[in-house]
């Protein structure tokens, strides 16, 4: 007879204890202990396990037999999503995709599939929503009312409601799809385990079972995953390992930009960021981002500095704005939005130390334009000369943009790809860069735009706010 008992998992990690504790020893989180009953059935004496494979035979074979074309892509229409895939959707390739709430996950998976279901069979699961929500949203997507759009919706776009992964499996048997997107799999569930819809034994085993079928198929399968109030995906750290791709859809839902980024990609490289704005069409391509960032820029503004950041290979011109204001309490505050806190702080202290800034007393606020968050220390010179500029009430010059990372000695140090960059400021119209000096003799820069070299940060400042 099978034999079962009670175990307690860890809905953040997947660490398994025996008894209910208050917080997860492995990661600390508390209260994400939740039970789940365990039936084992016995194993007969002289019986062998069949382990779970992609093939029925599986045979070890040398390296140079294996054949070494590069792997089928399909194209396609969205250029800002194909790039951030790596130049397209890989057959039989398994891709997660996350995000808040609201910001568009499931949008940009039905204009993709609408927009795939021209050339290829496409299957929607739906755990979430109904079909006839989903072909409202269609419909909307197309711009018009339903009686005069539903001849330009694609028929090769088959939608279901269904969360049993067995049932979907059944599905995507018969209907033979060559694309297959889930939504979401936190809401799919096998029947064999226990445990409820979402946990981390029923996450790990479906999204398993996906990628053997996406593999052994040749089907593509797109996964949407929830997030934690962390911003991290919900469910064991495993999945994330168990696909093929990992794509981050982020951006403020206030503004109208939104960033797809991808952190983990098997046929391609990661960190490129493709950027779309949020309409009533859905999502739009931003094809030149650095020219909608800088849209409403409001020139010869005390407080405002251009910088040049590189998102994946894409150089990208962000205005970063900075404000300081007499504090009203004893100690000041520092308050960043699109920057690292404390990197704002190793900024301000090295203006108050080696520049000479009186910060101390001052509220300090950086801004950066557009929702985009920096992260590369690239930025640190504009960020620098925003907080100047506005302490001194002094405009930035316009034709700038400031590109360097900042020392705790006050001296600046030479970013990756400063070519790339000077090119795409050129390419919008500044005049001037200030640049760290180059130690190194490195790729000529670029002609057409004034190159200012400095060491130090009161020099590069002393540039940057020179009037005239």
């Amino acid at each position: 007879m099978s034999k079962t008992h009670t175990r307690y998992v860890c809905q953040q990690c997947g660490r398994v204890v025996a008894s209910y504790m208050g917080k997860c020893p492995q990661c600390g989180s508390f209260n994400s202990m939740v039970e789940e009953v365990v039936h084992e059935e016995p194993i007969s004496k002289g019986a062998v396990s069949s382990g779970r494979g992609l093939s029925g035979r599986s045979e070890p074979r040398p390296i140079a037999d294996v054949g070494g074309e590069a792997e089928d892509r399909i194209h396609l229409k969205i250029e800002e999503f194909s790039r951030v895939l790596g130049g397209g959707i890989v057959v039989g390739s398994i891709v997660l995709v996350g995000g808040d709430p609201g910001i568009g996950k499931s949008t940009l998976m039905l204009q993709m599939a609408m927009e795939m279901a021209n050339t290829k069979r496409v299957l929607y699961v739906s755990g979430e929503e109904s079909e006839r929500q989903i072909k409202m949203r269609a419909v909307r997507l197309l711009g018009g009312v339903r009686t005069n759009r539903d001849s330009s919706l694609p028929k090769n776009l088959l939608l279901v409601t269904e969360t049993n992964l067995e049932v979907i499996l059944n599905h995507v048997k018969d209907t033979k799809p060559d694309l297959l997107i889930v939504d979401s799999i936190q809401t799919v569930y096998l029947s064999d385990l226990d445990s409820s819809a979402g946990s981390v034994s029923q996450v790990r085993e479906c999204s398993s079972q996906l990628r053997e079928l996406a593999k052994s198929s040749g089907v593509s399968v797109f996964l949407i995953g929830h997030v934690t109030k962390e911003g991290n995906i919900a469910g064991p750290r495993v999945l994330e390992h168990i696909v093929d791709t990992v794509l981050y859809l982020e951006g403020d839902r206030f503004q109208a930009y939104r960033l797809l980024r991808s952190v983990k990609n098997r046929f391609g490289a990661t960190a490129e960021v493709g950027v779309f704005e949020m309409r009533e069409g859905g999502l739009v391509e931003v094809t030149n981002p650095s020219e909608a960032f800088l849209a409403e820029r409001l020139v010869n503004a005390a407080g405002s500095a251009i910088a040049v950041t590189m998102e994946g290979t894409r150089p990208i011109l962000v205005e970063i704005q900075g404000l300081t204001s007499p504090t009203q309490f004893g100690n000041a505050r520092r308050t960043p939005n699109g920057v690292d806190f404390n990197r704002l702080l190793l900024i301000t202290a090295v203006l108050t130390r080696r520049v000479g800034l009186k910060l101390a007393e001052q509220d300090t606020f950086v801004n950066v334009v557009g929702g985009i968050q920096i992260d590369e220390p690239a930025a640190d010179l504009a960020i620098a000369a925003a907080i100047a500029s506005s302490w001194k009430d002094v405009p930035v010059r316009a034709e700038a943009v400031l590109i360097g990372e900042i020392g705790l000695a006050g001296e600046l140090r030479m970013p990756g790809q400063m070519v790339a960059r000077l090119r795409e400021a050129q390419k919008l119209g500044f005049k001037v860069a200030i640049v760290p000096k180059a130690i190194r003799q490195g790729e000529p820069y670029p002609k057409g735009i004034e190159i200012v070299e400095v060491r130090s940060l009161d020099q590069a400042l002393t540039a940057a706010l020179k009037k005239g």
